[in-house]
């Protein structure tokens, strides 16, 4: 899958596309439904699917300070949706000067000068350009104007996830806050992940015979809420069964928040300073400051017992 950045980075010789356009956090079920049909509707008419984005989110330039927590990084996303069968992925730098694009003009900027549409696939709510002036509606007209179609699709799956309501992002974030990992991985189609770079912290989980990689997250990543998950650390390659803690250690007064995984019966590890992803499969409990170190200690044994017996059954195993 090709991965642009930028209109300059299109081949010049670049032909006619179907394309669907979106922030796409998460790439969550709902998304998954717009993608498919851009995706199929491509290979009937013989040509690329691509998928255009934005970083950073749209609301952080246009609000400034209101960035939501994302679901997964760009280069994540890129990877769920080649899985899909998008052949490229362009993102646009989402500048102020681009906000205030109209309507109008990202269509032929982006749609027919550089990516030829031939058609483009959307969501019922899609809207784009300076202030979202633009709708489904008025990129139907610029479609008869500019020689694309444009077809929309109803993105709204629901479930036990949030009390029945339609999955978004929006649900996902408010889940995934809330500790709520399953629900979120209901929508998403898979576990929540969080990533980064393993960094040194107290060692105190290596002193206690549970050694933990402790990942500094990437910026505004959506972080469970405080305490115990099973799940799984993907490290070199491997998927590994995990504790997940999640908190600012109140055992030991600690005050910022971290995210650290124990590869459960997994000592000889060092992973110090190497990428690392971590999913979130199911929440154990929640965060706890006990009257002894000893007290802390037979918890944790259990908490590793149970987060054993819960990957045992995970029917989602990466």
């Amino acid at each position: 899958m090709q991965r642009w950045r930028g209109l300059e980075d299109i081949p010049e010789d670049w032909g006619r596309s179907v394309v669907t356009i979106g922030s796409y956090d998460g790439v969550h079920r709902g998304h998954q439904l717009i993608i498919k049909h851009a995706v199929d509707r491509a290979r009937e008419l013989g040509v690329p699917a691509v998928v255009v984005t934005f970083d950073p989110h749209p609301s952080e330039v246009v609000r400034p300070g209101s960035h939501p927590p994302l679901l997964a990084p760009h280069h994540r996303r890129a990877e769920l949706m080649a899985d899909l069968g998008v052949d490229a992925v362009l993102i646009l730098p989402f500048t102020k000067e681009f906000s205030k694009l109209s309507a109008g003009d990202f269509v032929v900027k982006v749609l027919v000068d550089r990516l030829r549409a031939k058609a483009v696939v959307e969501g019922p709510n899609f809207r784009f350009g300076h202030k979202a002036a633009g709708n489904v509606d008025f990129l139907t007209e610029q479609g008869k104007v500019y020689d694309f179609e444009v077809e929309v699709v109803d993105l709204y799956v629901t479930g036990e996830a949030g009390g029945g309501e339609p999955f978004s992002s929006t649900l996902t974030r408010r889940l995934v806050a809330e500790g709520d990992v399953a629900g979120a991985a209901e929508i998403l189609g898979r576990p929540h992940r969080v990533e980064g770079v393993v960094v040194r912290g107290a060692q105190r989980g290596r002193e206690m015979g549970f050694p933990t990689a402790n990942v500094e997250t990437l910026p505004h990543t959506a972080i469970p809420a405080d305490g115990v998950y099973a799940g799984w650390l993907h490290a070199q390659g491997e998927a590994m069964p995990a504790a997940i803690s999640v908190g600012t250690n109140p055992q030991f007064e600690g005050t910022e928040r971290t995210v650290e995984a124990y590869a459960i019966d997994r000592v000889d590890l060092d992973l110090y300073g190497l990428h690392v992803a971590v999913d979130f499969v199911a929440f154990v409990r929640g965060q706890a400051k006990f009257d002894t170190l000893d007290a802390l200690l037979v918890q944790m044994a259990e908490d590793v017992g149970k987060c054993r017996e819960i990957i045992a059954g995970d029917t989602r195993r990466p």
